[in-house]
């Protein structure tokens, strides 16, 4: 998860005159919108590098055989992220944006191996479902007046437990187990994917006007669902997808 703020929802509403209400109904839905926008063009990206490395005859040989490029390929991801997450309040929201478009292409190279393992339906078919999943939950996350941060805190302790279990389950390769977290998992960011939503409506509040950070807020958000979207699809893959 992102290193950023994470206001209580409610504890920074404006309390304001009509007129400053719309104009903050105005400027939440631009910042929520160029949210979707980062993300979107994010997963567009990856998808599209995905597709043209899986089609390279060289990509098997990188990506299954041996050498350290697989592993470069394998955790370059993962840096990206905390270079972002811990380091987002010294970068300036051109390198932010500059990181996140580098960070979505990784994934690309990375996510490639799924054209080996699984079919193209079911890459499709689950493809489709994590969307439709993704929308409505993160529409439930904007409108409901529900706060969900003791919700979230409860979601991200069990992230930590899933990562445990997938551990664990590298050694015994227990193929029961392995389709309880895949089922976990989809469960986990489905729920991450709501009350992210929520935190970054509430963290607009608390940054509105602010410029450069507001903009560096976007794209962290975006980094956010982007990271809830690409997991819960990879989960719900492994769980119903057909493997070649």
């Amino acid at each position: 998860m992102a290193n950023w703020s994470d206001p209580r929802i409610g504890a920074s509403q404006p309390t304001t005159t009509i007129g400053r209400d719309v104009a903050y109904d105005a400027g939440l839905r631009a910042h929520m919108l160029s949210v979707y926008n980062y993300m979107a063009s994010g997963v567009l990206l990856t998808g599209v590098v995905a597709i043209l490395f899986a089609r390279w005859s060289g990509a098997p040989a990188v990506l299954f055989g041996p050498g350290p490029l697989k592993y470069l390929i394998m955790f370059s991801p993962l840096a990206f992220v905390m270079v972002m997450s811990f380091g987002i309040n010294r970068l300036s929201a051109g390198a932010a944006q500059a990181l996140f478009w580098g960070f979505a292409a990784v994934m690309g190279l990375s996510m490639a191996s799924i054209f080996y393992v699984y079919t193209g339906g079911s890459i499709a078919t689950c493809f489709f479902a994590t969307a439709a999943g993704f929308a409505s939950l993160s529409l439930w996350g904007y409108t409901t007046r529900k706060d969900l941060s003791g919700v979230g805190t409860f979601l991200i302790m069990g992230l930590f437990g899933l990562i445990v279990a997938m551990v664990i389950n590298i050694f015994l390769r227990n193929s029961t187990m392995e389709l309880a977290i895949s089922g976990i998992g989809v469960l986990i960011f489905a729920g991450l994917t709501a009350y992210d939503t929520q935190k970054i409506k509430s963290i607009y509040f608390q940054l509105a006007g602010s410029g450069d950070t507001l903009r560096k807020a976007a794209i962290m958000g975006a980094l956010n669902l982007y990271l809830d979207f690409i997991n819960m699809f990879l989960f719900l893959l492994r769980f119903m997808g057909n493997r070649n």
